[in-house]
């Protein structure tokens, strides 16, 4: 599995016409499926007087947790679309909701199907995309005496401080790409006195 996984930096929104329908469509970053529940629910209250609120997310950075809504559109004409185009960019951490105007003519399901993927399509292409690392964490307590042996491998690593506090001891949470997890805490145990905190 690759330690790198593709996500949106910053809410964007799209837009896509189709005989008086009206497709409002945004693309936001997010990290849990409560925090999706909580956005889609804010959005049904904004757009109350729409016809459907569809959506889907992808979640996780091996893209295995993911959900489409159709949203009372008939079954795979919307939210299996945006799903589509989530996964044609290899994005996760995001949700794409697209909001229906109904223009009064029905659009049968074929219309449909191109009328969510090109909204969701336009909000993605707003989107500045990034390229992320999966992370992994390490505490470690230790005298304040072996805080520059720490401070090197920290720095050979590329290890990140996420969090630190200097009472009797020295607590550190540290932050390190996946891949190179195992190198880092090699090195922090051939210190001598060094504890890593499981």
């Amino acid at each position: 599995m690759s330690d790198t996984y593709k996500t949106i930096i910053a809410p964007t929104e799209g837009i896509y016409k189709e005989k008086g329908s009206k497709f409002l469509s945004f693309a936001i970053p997010v990290s849990s499926a409560d925090e999706v529940k909580e956005i889609v629910k804010n959005y049904r209250k904004e757009y109350y007087d729409s016809r459907h609120v569809c959506y889907a997310y992808m979640l996780g950075a091996d893209r295995k947790e993911f959900r489409a809504n159709d949203d009372g559109e008939p079954s795979g004409t919307a939210g299996r679309p945006i799903l589509g185009q989530i996964n044609s960019r290899e994005l996760t951490n995001i949700l794409v909701i697209v909001v229906r105007y109904f223009g009064g003519i029905l659009l049968g399901t074929g219309g449909l199907v191109v009328a969510y993927k090109e909204a969701t399509t336009d909000a993605l292409d707003q989107a500045e995309v990034s390229e992320k690392t999966v992370d992994e964490s390490i505490s470690i307590v230790f005298d304040y005496v072996l805080m520059n042996e720490v401070m090197r491998i920290i720095k050979d690593t590329n290890a990140q401080i996420s969090s630190q506090s200097f009472e009797n001891q020295c607590e550190m949470q540290l932050s390190i790409r996946k891949q190179d997890a195992g190198l880092l805490s090699a090195k922090l145990a051939k210190i001598f006195g060094l504890q890593i905190k499981e």
